[in-house]
């Protein structure tokens, strides 16, 4: 009974995370949904930081228990102010629910700026029938580029979390201690959190992923060939850096995911991902069981994947500055950019007038001098 209630809980906390983090993402603009994720995620890492004091305050696993089921209380609470947690209206218009739709828009006009044309297209569209249409997850089969980015999304942030193992492994036996462990862990996340956020918005979130994903393949690969021969402050750097990275991985394929799949199916979609994330945690313990012979093959086969993951990470779009795709018709017309962007041209002068220059030309005779029009004179006879 233990175990399934504690399994149920898990579900509710992995679901809870999925419809927070889907819900702060539409509704915020495109130049701030970076910036709110990962704020989000500092909470959430000072969340991990704290933990380990307050299982310590609590002493019993009992007392923490309830004291954790106390917080999660105080969330599920918003459920029944709206005006704390409002439905998204980007998904309630892509899924036709146009009453719902105008009251959120305009709970959030009378908060905030008056939101005029939104309202206005709201009416617009209210004078058909309201039809509501809901999506499965089972729709992105019959998709192709929606299909193809959940596939490497969900492919790389499996590989972000299976192969840390591969770089933890190196640094616990110089933190003996749980606490101390704990916290060069988080820290190395919080890390990988704000280059994350300041480097995502300014080069791309395909770059940063590609980069992210080579330092974590550089590292692991280097690690697994040549531990026996490096020094030990090596061996720890690239160890500190692998797991960075990978927590970057990770964090951003979570992220890129949210933001090319489309509304309609975007919780689906990204839970999926999220799941593949979890599968490659769950695949840490096993190469922890003493005496296992298992941790070579398994660093073998994640180095691998993390160089396949490289290769296709560069067919996916790129979504930075961009609206959020709405319906499964939006999320197939994204296409790939070119990698290297051609340079610019420093003469951008037309070759031909534009249509808006009049072709007109009957003023040259009368600003040209007489001399110009008139025939010329005939040659001098010397």
């Amino acid at each position: 009974m233990v175990l399934v209630a504690r399994l149920l809980f898990g579900a509710a906390l992995a679901g809870a995370f999925l419809a927070l983090y889907v819900a702060r993402l539409e509704l915020c603009e495109p130049p701030h949904r970076l910036g709110v994720t990962m704020v989000a995620g500092f909470f959430w890492i000072a969340g991990e930081l704290l933990l380990p004091g307050l299982a310590l305050l609590c002493r019993d696993w009992r007392v923490l228990q309830g004291a954790v089921t106390m917080i999660l209380a105080l969330l599920a609470a918003c459920w029944w102010c709206p005006a704390l947690l409002l439905e998204p209206p980007r998904w309630l218009l892509a899924t036709r629910q146009l009453e719902r739709a105008r009251k959120t828009l305009q709970a959030l006009a009378e908060d905030n700026c008056p939101q005029d044309s939104l309202l206005t297209e709201l009416e617009a569209l209210s004078e058909e029938p309201p039809r509501p249409r809901y999506h499965s997850v089972c729709e992105i089969c019959s998709t192709r580029v929606i299909w193809k980015n959940g596939v490497i999304l969900g492919f790389a942030a499996f590989i972000g979390s299976g192969i840390r193992h591969c770089f933890t492994r190196n640094l616990l036996p110089h933190l003996p201690h749980f606490f101390s462990s704990h916290l060069v862990l988080v820290s190395t996340e919080a890390a990988a959190c704000l280059f994350v956020c300041l480097t995502a918005e300014r080069f791309g979130r395909r770059a940063i992923l590609l980069l992210c994903t080579v330092l974590t393949g550089i590292s692991s690969l280097l690690l697994l060939a040549l531990t026996q021969y490096l020094l030990e402050l090596i061996v720890l750097t690239l160890s500190v850096v692998g797991t960075a990275a990978s927590h970057a991985v990770t964090m951003l394929s979570i992220f890129f995911a949210s933001e090319v799949l489309p509304t309609v199916i975007r919780g689906a979609g990204l839970g999926l991902v999220v799941g593949a994330n979890f599968v490659g945690k769950a695949a840490a313990p096993i190469t922890a069981i003493p005496n296992s012979r298992g941790f070579f093959l398994h660093h073998v086969v994640f180095a691998s994947f993390a160089i396949l993951a490289v290769l296709s990470i560069m067919l996916l779009p790129e979504s930075q500055g961009r609206s959020l795709p709405q319906s499964l018709q939006d999320g197939e017309s994204q296409r790939r950019p070119p990698l290297f962007r051609p340079p610019h041209r420093e003469d951008h002068l037309p070759l031909l007038a534009p249509h808006a220059i009049p072709h007109d030309y009957s003023g040259l005779a009368s600003s040209s001098t007489p001399r110009t029009l008139r025939s010329p004179d005939p040659p001098r006879e010397m």
